[in-house]
């Protein structure tokens, strides 16, 4: 596992805290199947449009989601580039440190 840098480090944890509300989490469920419009997004998750919006930018601000303006409504579409680089993180997470990264001594 490679040393993370700081920078590498943020970037993981806005990642995960995109995905630690469970509305979030549910868009993103939605958004796996197809393309979705924000009113439908608005009706499945009976949520008001304005607290769907605060969501939304957070999983865009992640890059998690990207979106495209179609007339007066808002189309978007799960970036899975960026979960695989979740999946990849979480691979790093969960493998066994190398010698380096142990420390000597005790403790």
């Amino acid at each position: 596992m490679a040393t993370r840098t700081p920078a590498s480090r943020e970037r993981a944890a806005q990642l995960f805290h995109a995905l630690s509300d469970p509305t979030r989490l549910s868009i993103i469920r939605r958004l796996r199947l197809s393309e979705r419009c924000v009113c439908d997004l608005t009706e499945a998750l009976d949520s008001a449009q304005s607290r769907l919006s605060f969501h939304l930018k957070v999983l865009k601000d992640a890059e998690l989601v990207t979106d495209r303006r179609e007339g007066r409504w808002m189309y978007y579409t799960l970036n899975t580039d960026r979960l695989e680089e979740m999946a990849q993180l979480l691979e790093e997470l969960a493998s066994p440190p190398s010698p380096s990264e142990r420390k000597n001594g005790c403790c």
